[in-house]
C-alpha cells in the first residue's frame, strides 16, 4: 500500500509517527465536518485515537474472525442432507461405481446365463439339468 493514496495531500511525506498523532481529517476521506463528528460521538482527534478505539477494534475483530467462521450446526446438517440426496440420485457420482465399472440394477435378470462367465458353470449346468430332468418327469 503506498501510504500517499490513504493521506490528504498536505500530509504527504510525513513520518507515520507524525501521521498517528495528526487529526482524523489527514486520512483521505475524512473531511473536517466528519473530524468534528467523531470528535463529538467518540471523543476522537487524532489518527492514533480512532486507531486505539474500542468500536473499531472490536469491528475488525468480528471481521476477521467472520472469515474463519465455521457453519452453524444447522448449516452443516443442510448441507450433509443435500450431499446424501445427491448421491442416492445419482450414483454414478459414487467413484467406487466409476472406477469399478459398478452400475446400478433396479430390477434383476430373470435368470443369468453363467456357463461362459462363471467359475462354478459346472455346477449351475448341472442343478438346471437336474431341474429339467424333475420337470420332465413331472409331465
Amino acid at each position: 500500500m503506498n501510504i500517499d493514496t490513504v493521506v490528504d495531500k498536505e500530509y504527504l511525506g510525513q513520518s507515520f509517527r507524525a501521521l498517528a498523532d495528526a487529526p482524523t481529517s489527514a486520512l483521505r476521506g475524512i473531511s473536517a465536518k466528519d473530524a468534528k463528528a467523531l470528535a463529538q460521538a467518540f471523543n476522537v482527534h487524532t489518527v492514533r485515537e480512532l486507531a486505539n478505539l474500542e468500536f473499531v477494534k472490536w469491528a475488525q475483530a468480528i471481521t476477521t474472525l467472520a472469515a474463519h467462521e465455521q457453519e452453524s450446526p444447522e448449516a452443516q446438517a443442510k448441507e450433509s442432507l443435500l450431499d446424501s440426496g445427491l448421491e442416492m440420485s445419482f450414483p454414478a457420482s459414487d467413484p467406487v461405481s466409476v472406477d469399478s465399472g459398478i452400475t446400478r440394477i433396479e430390477v434383476p435378470p430373470e435368470m443369468v446365463d453363467a456357463h461362459d462367465d462363471h467359475q462354478h458353470a459346472g455346477k449351475v449346468d448341472a442343478s438346471t439339468q437336474a431341474g429339467q430332468k424333475e420337470e420332465a418327469a413331472a409331465h
